[in-house]
């Protein structure tokens, strides 16, 4: 197993260096798709524009030979642009089939609350199932299979804001940040110097590469105590409280534990440590914990409440 990882490390370090040729930065936005690569789960971004989001998710296809589909959502899309359409030919008075958007590895939902509910549900539909039904015909996505959707938090005028619901078929939702100064003066000199050519992004790994570490990834060992942890933790956010309505539902422990088991195997590890949920505990509960008008009122928010639960659960 350590041999393995060993090897598998190797490759993500490759991908890592590879994706820094053109990505500066952003080492949390990266870790954390990679962890939805490495485990099946989809990611949810929220920051403002030019935070290098749509150009982190293009560039790390590219590095992993991935098919890859950018969907821009806007108010006029429909369900058949993403999962496609059963077309009539009237020489041959036969239907056939043109696939959606959604037939790729790597999708790029950009700005996935400009879209009506119905649009949305059809892209969510298509995550959790893993499968598309168009006419009487289904289709299975191929594997690997990752939705990296989104959206500004800051304009809010003409868009269709994800129910707590949806938000829960996403794995994660991280907040991305502004480059620090130091960054951000690389980012000037590589975009803006003369005669510098950006260099072409290779692939140095391939699917079947990325299927057998999440094999990997699903071996990775989680010892009683931090299931208990886990639990712990869960439980915490579903307790009758002034300021939370509704905490996370089953399908938040499991994906703070893939999460976890993501990030300890990103680490080289074979096994978790109680820092490895900790790690994962924002981005993964952040959206799944739903606050009353009281919260809101005193400007509790959903990262200060899953603070608290963390400081008030002991560690294993």
């Amino acid at each position: 197993m350590e041999q393995s990882i060993t090897h598998e490390m190797f490759l993500i370090q490759s991908l890592k260096a590879e994706i820094g040729n053109i990505i500066i930065g952003q080492d949390y936005m990266i870790d954390r798709i990679l962890i939805g690569l490495l485990t099946g789960g989809h990611i949810l971004l929220e920051g403002v524009p030019g935070l290098a989001k749509t150009l982190t998710a293009s560039t790390l296809a590219a590095a992993t030979g991935l098919d890859f589909n950018r969907i821009q959502f806007t108010p006029d899309l429909l369900p058949a642009d993403i999962i496609g359409t059963e077309i009539y030919h009237q020489k041959t008075g036969e239907f056939n089939i043109k696939k959606g958007a959604i037939f790729s590895h790597f999708i790029l939902a950009d700005e996935i609350n400009r879209a009506p509910a119905k649009v949305q549900s059809a892209l969510l539909e298509a995550m959790e199932e893993k499968q598309v039904t168009i006419g009487d015909q289904t289709y299975l996505l191929e594997k690997p299979f990752i939705v990296v959707a989104t959206q500004n938090p800051l304009e809010q005028h003409g868009t269709y804001p994800l129910p707590e619901a949806q938000q829960d078929r996403f794995m994660m939702k991280l907040k991305v940040e502004y480059p620090t100064r130091d960054e951000e003066r690389l980012i000037l000199q590589r975009f803006t110097g003369e005669n510098k050519a950006l260099p072409l992004i290779k692939s140095v790994i391939t699917a079947k590469d990325i299927m057998a570490m999440r094999e990997q990834v699903q071996n990775v060992h989680v010892d009683d105590h931090i299931l208990e942890y886990v639990l712990d933790i869960i439980g915490k956010s579903r307790i009758n409280s002034d300021y939370i309505e509704c905490g996370a539902s089953p399908r938040g422990s499991l994906n703070l534990i893939k999460a976890a088991k993501g990030i300890a195997f990103i680490e080289g590890r074979n096994y978790l440590i109680p820092d490895d949920i900790k790690a994962v505990a924002y981005d993964v509960l952040r959206h799944r914990l739903s606050l009353s008008y009281e919260a809101e009122a005193e400007d509790y928010t959903s990262e200060s409440m899953i603070k608290e639960i963390l400081e008030a659960v002991k560690l294993p």
